[in-house]
């Protein structure tokens, strides 16, 4: 028998290379068999349950709305200074709101679909015609930067509310600048239109609007005059008009306010980890659904059902009934900034850190 060659430590670093004849048996495996590899993201994939995922952005997402007539319709915009118009199983199609500078913040369809209103970071608003051209014109506004936008719910005007103090209200149909309310003494955090547009007894059409300067304010439409002022108890005004219960219910921050469609039960969501849902008409907290981190967003499905996007980049559906969590969606590597609903009410769309919005099918729970 002959003795095996000897190799020296340098034999052994050097290359080998294999052949035909080298091959002794090839023995067949299925890709179940094979060793997991180090890189985890075809796992991730197989863990999410999403439908849809957009990836045209290349920085993180600050806000999602879905179009209220066309159920596929949704527009998403981030900090890489654009927004897109994509459709819901329709990955060959999208449409760049070209011409924004710095970060789209805000995004809001009109009550018809037909317009859509876009906000960056620098103040620049700008309204598209979606029914039509998909043209984009840019209106004169406030010289601070916007905090939110708000449709008219029975036409096109639109309202948004300033760092600089004030509110502006255009009709888009001309972008004529009809009316611009002053009053607060700081920045005007939050606003709208009464639901339907009217308030039943007079001429006028209510605006409501909070504020830094811990004021809420009722406004006619016509004259741009306060009517009302209620001075608050704290440093700022709430996104929504909640009892005082509410916040004391909580332990760090609010991030998010939401009405369930009856109106009779709203939720609150905060840093403290924690989705409450409360019965408005009789002041009382319903139940607590407890998260694994921070409540960042939230948006109902219907009268039974609501969902909550987390700083864990999961979104969560619960039975508003009794506070049990029904699914945990993933998708996301990252916090949730944005959620909203389907016109069919079908799909639920995510905006997060991550870059990406997810699709995630919800017509079970509504």
């Amino acid at each position: 028998m002959n003795a095996p060659p000897h190799h020296d430590d340098e034999d052994d670093n050097e290359q080998v290379f294999l052949d035909e004849s080298d091959i002794i048996h090839e023995v067949a495996m299925d890709n179940e068999d094979l060793p997991d590899a180090d890189d985890d993201s075809e796992l991730e994939e197989e863990d999410s349950n999403f439908v849809h995922k957009f990836t045209a952005h290349t920085g993180e997402l600050y806000s999602v709305s879905c179009s209220p007539t066309d159920a596929a319709l949704v527009v998403t915009g981030s900090g890489d200074d654009r927004g897109f118009l994509w459709k819901i199983g329709q990955g060959d199609w999208a449409f760049e709101l070209q011409g924004h500078e710095e970060s789209v913040s805000t995004l809001a369809f009109s009550y018809d679909g037909q317009q859509l209103a876009s906000v960056s970071l620098d103040g620049i608003i700008k309204v598209w015609d979606v029914s039509g051209n998909l043209e984009g014109r840019n209106f004169e506004g406030p010289g601070g930067g916007i905090e939110w936008l708000r449709w008219d719910p029975r036409g096109h005007r639109l309202l948004a509310g300033s760092e600089d103090f004030s509110i502006w209200m255009w009709n888009t149909d001309n972008a004529a600048l009809l009316k611009t309310f002053i009053g607060h003494g700081n920045s005007v955090t939050c606003g709208d239109f009464t639901p339907d547009g009217n308030n039943f007894s007079l001429s006028w059409e209510i605006i409501c609007t909070g504020s830094d300067d811990a004021t809420l304010r009722i406004w006619n439409s016509e004259s741009g005059k306060s009517t009302h002022v209620v001075q608050g108890q704290r440093e700022q005004a709430c996104e929504h008009v909640v009892d005082n219960n509410a916040l004391a219910s909580h332990s760090d921050s609010i991030e998010c306010v939401g009405f369930a469609p009856s109106g009779s039960w709203a939720a609150v969501g905060g840093m403290d980890k924690k989705l409450i849902i409360w019965d408005i008409e009789h002041l009382l907290p319903r139940g607590t659904c407890e998260h694994e981190d921070g409540v960042s967003c939230l948006a109902w499905l219907g009268a039974s059902y609501v969902a909550s996007g987390c700083v864990d980049g999961k979104v969560r559906l619960w039975d508003s009934r009794s506070g049990k969590c029904v699914k945990t969606l993933k998708g996301h590597s990252d916090a949730i900034q944005s959620l909203s609903v389907s016109a069919n009410h079908d799909y639920l769309v995510s905006a997060s850190v991550d870059g990406t919005a997810c699709a995630f099918e919800v017509e079970n729970f509504r």
